[in-house]
């Protein structure tokens, strides 16, 4: 469900950064490991459970976005689009987070070279390894931020118009009767 108001939507954002920073960790341990590519293969799996993670948390989910009245459904991929995310409202895939990850591929491909440099080099490619995962996350976390924002305030302008929570409750008892 979208948040129906801007405290909502904040509280929602916390939600979804401390997810990403846990994953980040999570991430930064992987390079632990000594094998080539396991930290890659690692990353693209977290990835493909954070993003829907975060999507979902903020309402804007393939399935949620499938519920929603086409007038809804239009502005918010309108909003979508005037941000360039690629990922809000998309089944993420394989091939979609590969994408994603080739945005911070100097910092990928640094940290796979890196680990095999002893003591520091693993060092390096942790810290590398957290920085990408959150810039990643994060930035994921702030488009969703930014276009149930601006929903939200699109909907503050119309007066007489439901929240966008109330939007979804309305679909979802219209759907049950």
């Amino acid at each position: 469900m979208i948040p129906a108001t801007l405290e909502q939507l904040e509280q929602v954002r916390k939600e979804c950064r401390t997810m990403v920073r846990k994953r980040a960790t999570a991430s930064a341990g992987t390079t632990l490991v000594p094998l080539p590519g396991t930290d890659v293969l690692a990353d693209v799996g977290m990835l493909m459970q954070l993003l829907p993670a975060i999507n979902n948390k903020f309402g804007l989910s393939q399935k949620q976005l499938d519920g929603m009245d086409p007038e809804t459904k239009s502005m918010i991929y309108g909003f979508v689009m005037s941000i360039g995310s690629k990922v809000i409202g998309r089944m993420v895939t394989k091939e979609l987070v590969v994408h994603v990850l080739k945005r911070v591929g100097v910092r990928v491909a640094t940290k796979s070279v890196a680990k095999f440099v002893p003591l520091a080099g693993q060092g390096l490619a942790a810290a590398l390894s957290f920085t990408a995962m959150r810039y990643v996350g994060n930035k994921h976390v702030d488009d969703c931020y930014e276009v149930v924002k601006r929903m939200i305030e699109q909907r503050e302008r119309i007066p007489g118009e439901p929240a966008p929570a109330a939007l979804d409750e309305a679909n979802t008892n219209e759907k049950l009767e």
